[in-house]
């Protein structure tokens, strides 16, 4: 069960991810600042900080990047890592708009992927979070035992980044599928990895 301390942060990040992006997107990620971000989540500063390292922590943060072994071996199907995948991304997208929003609004986290791939400095801190995912990732899918270490390595990396590379096609076409739909559509290849039910070895 989630403890009191661990649901204000979480209830405090989407928050501020929340008034962030009502700022990015009247004034453009550049012009805003960490401090103007503050005052619209009714937070200090110090409190986006804590919460997010950087402007652009805030764009790319995400639960899974504070879960902790144990959680992520409960989050991770190491036998089927795909269809995990597309669960989280199907949580991603049907979270509700802000309350303020009209009930047409996209998600935040919906929202909040153009930045990926129009501000390089986005781009540049979310590939090095896919990079950190990756790392965690792979010896969770080493000890299933299906694939050796290095195997294990390439399959992870090839999973996590051809996800990003699917959220970006995805929004190059402007593609008016779910994004999970369509993620699960190009991540097709990668499936004979993890053939859906197949016990680990």
């Amino acid at each position: 069960m989630t403890g009191l301390r661990e649901r204000w942060r979480l209830k405090a990040m989407h928050t501020v991810q929340e008034r962030a992006l009502d700022l990015f997107d009247e004034k453009g990620f550049a012009a805003v600042t960490i401090d103007e971000i503050a005052a619209a989540a009714e937070v200090s500063p110090s409190t986006v900080y804590r919460l997010f390292g950087t402007k652009e922590g805030i764009i790319v943060a995400d639960e899974f990047d504070n879960l902790s072994d144990a959680d992520l071996h409960r989050v991770v199907d190491a036998r089927d890592p795909i269809g995990s995948l597309l669960a989280s991304v199907r949580a991603y997208e049907s979270a509700p708009a802000a309350a303020t929003s009209g009930a047409t609004d996209p998600s935040p986290w919906r929202r909040s992927l153009r930045y990926h791939f129009t501000e390089p400095s986005v781009r540049r801190a979310a590939y090095a979070s896919a990079d950190r995912t990756s790392q965690r990732l792979t010896p969770v899918l080493a000890a299933t035992g299906r694939f050796t270490e290095a195997q294990a390595r390439v399959a992870t990396n090839a999973l996590i980044f051809g996800y990003l590379a699917a959220l970006e096609q995805w929004f190059l076409d402007s593609d008016d599928r779910s994004v999970a739909e369509y993620v699960e559509d190009s991540l097709r290849p990668l499936r004979p990895l993890w053939p859906t039910g197949e016990p680990a070895n």
